[in-house]
This record gives C-alpha cells, sequence and structure tokens, in this order.
C-alpha cells in the first residue's frame, strides 16, 4: 500500500499523536530497540581512489539519508530514486509501486576516511531492518524495499559476500531479502525530501521512525559519528 507525502504524515501524526514525542525523549522508541549490532564485513573494497558513490535503499528516505548525513567521510548523501526509468522518477509515481523504484539515497565518500564495507555495516545495522520485505516500519510497498544498486563488480562482489556473512552469522532471526543489483540510474528527489530530518526533528513520523536511527549510529559507531550534517544544499548529483 503506498502513501502519499501527506498521508504518510498525517497517518503517522494520528497513530502517535503528541504523547508519543514526550515518551520518546524518556524511553527508546521501536526503531531503537530494532538496531543490530553485527560484526564487520570479512572482505571489502580495496584500493579506491578519489571521491566514491553508494546507492544504497532501506525505506523512507528520509532516514537513510539523515543517518548518512551524521556519518563521517560522507561528502554528500541525496535523497533519490532508483530502479526505474528517469520518466518515472517523480514521486507521485514511485509512491504507487508500479514504477520499479525504489526510494534511495546516493553516498558519496572519502574513502580514506570510511570504506564501502563501513557504509553496509551502518546500513545493515543502524538504517533498516532487511528482513522486512517491500516494506520498512509503517511504510509497505515495492518503493521501500531493502536495496543495494552497485556501481562496480567489486561492490557487488562485497555486498553478496557480506549478506551470506551476516546470514551464516544468524545475527537477524529472519532472512534478510536485501536486493543486489547494478545501478542503472541515480534520480535526485524532489527539493523538499532533501534535509528532511535535520529540518524538521520532532515532526512525527521523524522522531519515532528516524531520529532514532541517528542516535544508534552514535552510539555504536562512535567513531563514524559526526555531530553537524553534510546538508544537500548546493550539491549537484551526477545522474
Amino acid at each position: 500500500m503506498s502513501r502519499s507525502r501527506f498521508s504518510r504524515l498525517s497517518l503517522c501524526a494520528a497513530a502517535i499523536g503528541a504523547l508519543a514525542i514526550t515518551a520518546f525523549a524518556i524511553a527508546p522508541s521501536r526503531a531503537a530497540e530494532d538496531a543490530v549490532i553485527i560484526p564487520a564485513p570479512a572482505a571489502d573494497v580495496q584500493g579506491a581512489d578519489g571521491v566514491q558513490t553508494a546507492v544504497l535503499a532501506g525505506g523512507c528516505f528520509w532516514g537513510v539519508q539523515g543517518v548518512f548525513q551524521h556519518t563521517a567521510g560522507v561528502v554528500s548523501a541525496v535523497s533519490g530514486y532508483a530502479g526505474g526509468s528517469k520518466m518515472t522518477a517523480d514521486y507521485n509515481l514511485v509512491s504507487t509501486g508500479t514504477t520499479g523504484h525504489a526510494e534511495s539515497v546516493q553516498i558519496k565518500y572519502d574513502p580514506k576516511k570510511i570504506s564501502y564495507g563501513k557504509i553496509l555495516q551502518i546500513f545493515f545495522s543502524v538504517v533498516h531492518d532487511p528482513t522486512q520485505l517491500n516494506r520498512q516500519g509503517p511504510d509497505s510497498g515495492t518503493q521501500y524495499r531493502s536495496a543495494i544498486f552497485t556501481t562496480s563488480d567489486e561492490q557487488k562482489k562485497v555486498a553478496d559476500a557480506y549478506i551470506a556473512q551476516l546470514s551464516a552469522a544468524k545475527v537477524y532471526r529472519k532472512p534478510i531479502v536485501t536486493k543486489v543489483g547494478p545501478l542503472e540510474g541515480f534520480y535526485q528527489a524532489e527539493a523538499y525530501h532533501q534535509d528532511y530530518l535535520t529540518l524538521n526533528p520532532t515532526q512525527p513520523y521523524i522522531a519515532y521512525n528516524d531520529i532514532p536511527k541517528v542516535e544508534n549510529l552514535k552510539k555504536l559507531f562512535a567513531a563514524n559519528y559526526v555531530e553537524q550534517p553534510t546538508l544537500v544544499t548546493r550539491v549537484k548529483v551526477t545522474n
């Protein structure tokens, strides 16, 4: 079931309400409890030079973007669409769940400061639950699926190997459903989706579902956390 931006907000607000914001301040939310401590990948991309690109999908892009904007070594994290065509890279169309797109985040990073493997570790640990099929938290539909869009053969090998490693270690109660495939195009989302977590930290959806992810990044990956987010403003995305 897909929802528009406004119905997503109103439904969450109705379900959670003002009391949830108060409760959030004194107790961890479900999203916070869902963070999983996992081992680092045994294999990683080697010898990368210059700014590299990773594209990940793990539910609503607001939270995914927010986490990686607080990750050290990330040059930019931009919300957008991947998996479908340029012609259908529009929020209203993507929300129907019929375009093939997933809400995604393009992460440009400095491999001298953070590796592709570390980005995947954060992705599988605090960003989302990789065992949820075509949904994430309150959002359902193929546009919210868990996916890794690779930009090189080496990225694909590392992603596949890491999923196999985590599966063998049985760090999750259910099987990982994350799909790994080559990136065919990334299309930047509308301006109102960019920097959404930073600009709307007390909005009910963000406060309940996404702020705990940033807090878990700070707690579980302290060495990779930066307080000041890297925002999209003046960042240009190459499709």
